[in-house]
């Protein structure tokens, strides 16, 4: 089978699409035949090597797929020929096959293609546990979502929306201004433009916003603490790099910072996301937006689009 692999951390460059051996599904795995392969920011930071993101040399990127079960070991729920979407992967999801616990395989919703079932994982997981296991959202709450026009972003205002809450974004471009709108968010304002922070309070009346999922927090988190309605909540989803703040505005409204990544889910919070995403997906509320497909021999240029400001949609990889 052909795979992308990382032989030394580094940039872009360091992935190489090889000739590997078909790997075989022990007890409690299963081989999905790979359709779409998710790419998501934490990719880059671990094959580059920085971040606290080490896997040991070599290694295949990717936990985010979608495909077909080719085989499956004992006591696997997932028999072969099943449609699935992975959410986790013992051999990387760069590749034309993936070995994967059971657990993080699930089955494809009916209705999404490959490429959706691969923007699943990452984005509406970690858009989940933002909302609801750590800021613990409540119908009727203003919420914000900085980078609204991205995987995680459009995964968010979707699920906000169908929760209840009073939804609004931000994007750089006018492309993704209009995606954000389409996506459920009753106002969206263009963070590059001055002074976007008084139209946010200004669409609040002035008492601030209840909750902000945080994609860039070494740029936004201080003003967004001046953003914040009383007991406001920052969750911070990405950061790339330090920043200082002032304590005194969150001192001042009792509001919170709240750090989330997906890896640090417990077993049961795993799967009440996938239960609930499950709901999403059947009931019409969740929609992945696809952005790009790209040739698996393209992973390099997918690293370098992904980082890139004006996030549109999800980028997938096709083996």
């Amino acid at each position: 089978m052909k795979a992308i692999r990382v032989h030394q951390y580094g940039g872009p460059e360091v992935m190489r699409l090889e000739e590997m051996p078909v790997p075989e599904p022990g007890a409690g795995e299963v081989l999905v035949r790979v359709r779409a392969a998710g790419v998501n920011p934490v990719d880059v930071y671990r094959r580059s090597g920085g971040s606290g993101y080490n896997p040991p040399l070599p290694f295949t990127p990717g936990t985010d797929a979608a495909g077909v079960v080719e085989a499956a070991g004992e006591k696997a729920w997932a028999a072969a020929g099943t449609k699935v979407y992975a959410s986790g992967a013992l051999t990387g999801t760069y590749a034309e096959m993936a070995l994967c616990k059971a657990s993080d395989v699930h089955p494809l919703p009916e209705g999404l293609t490959y490429s959706q079932g691969a923007a699943v994982g990452i984005p509406y997981g970690t858009a989940y546990r933002a909302l609801f296991q750590r800021a613990r959202v409540s119908a009727g709450e203003v919420l914000l979502v900085h980078g609204a026009s991205g995987g995680v972003g459009t995964a968010a205002l979707q699920l906000a929306q169908a929760a209840g809450l009073r939804v609004s974004g931000t994007a750089g471009t006018e492309r993704g201004i209009l995606l954000a709108q389409e996506q459920g968010a009753e106002r969206v304002f263009n963070h590059r433009s001055d002074g976007y922070e008084k139209g946010i309070m200004d669409w609040t009346g002035g008492r601030g916003v209840d909750v902000i999922l945080e994609m860039l927090a070494n740029v936004n988190l201080d003003r967004d603490l001046a953003l914040l309605a009383p007991r406001g909540r920052v969750v911070v989803i990405g950061s790339r790099g330090a920043v200082s703040i002032d304590p005194r505005q969150a001192m001042a409204l009792d509001s919170s910072i709240l750090g989330v990544s997906l890896r640090n889910a417990a077993a049961q919070e795993e799967t009440a996301i996938h239960a609930a995403l499950a709901a999403g997906f059947r009931n019409g509320t969740l929609k992945p937006v696809i952005g790009r497909e790209m040739p698996l021999s393209q992973a390099s240029q997918a690293h370098q689009a992904v980082m890139e400001p004006g996030a549109y949609g999800k980028i997938v990889l096709l083996p």
